[in-house]
């Protein structure tokens, strides 16, 4: 195994630890959520990345009516719901309200977003 066959793996671990920061420094400035410890938050960025790999588009593909009906906005709903399967999932993680998921999952995708342009 070489070294650029190591390179996908140490970008996605970096990436994962930048997210899993902004996850653990989210509750400082959204009142309704709660992560535990910094290693909860990292699960919570890994579990994320899993569910928008996974889930998401399955979830997409089945509301694309009622996306169109309502030009777009229930694509909104679909990134909460994917949120609130997260915290499901991970002990440690809660959240509440509407509008704090769907802020959420904007602040992570723009760190994702910057994260990504600083490893091309």
């Amino acid at each position: 195994m070489g070294k650029e066959d190591l390179l996908p793996m140490l970008s996605y671990i970096i990436r994962l630890i930048c997210c899993g920061a902004a996850v653990y420094f989210m509750p400082a400035i959204l009142s309704k959520i709660h992560v535990d410890t910094f290693t909860t938050a990292v699960i919570v960025a890994f579990v994320m990345s899993i569910l928008n790999t996974v889930v998401k588009p399955i979830l997409q593909l089945i509301s694309i009516p009622i996306t169109i009906l309502t030009l777009g906005f229930f694509y909104l709903v679909v990134n909460v719901f994917v949120v609130y399967i997260c915290a499901y999932l991970v002990p440690g993680f809660t959240i509440d309200g509407f509008l704090q998921p769907l802020i959420f999952g904007f602040i992570l995708s723009i760190v994702n977003g910057i994260v990504s342009g600083f490893q091309d």
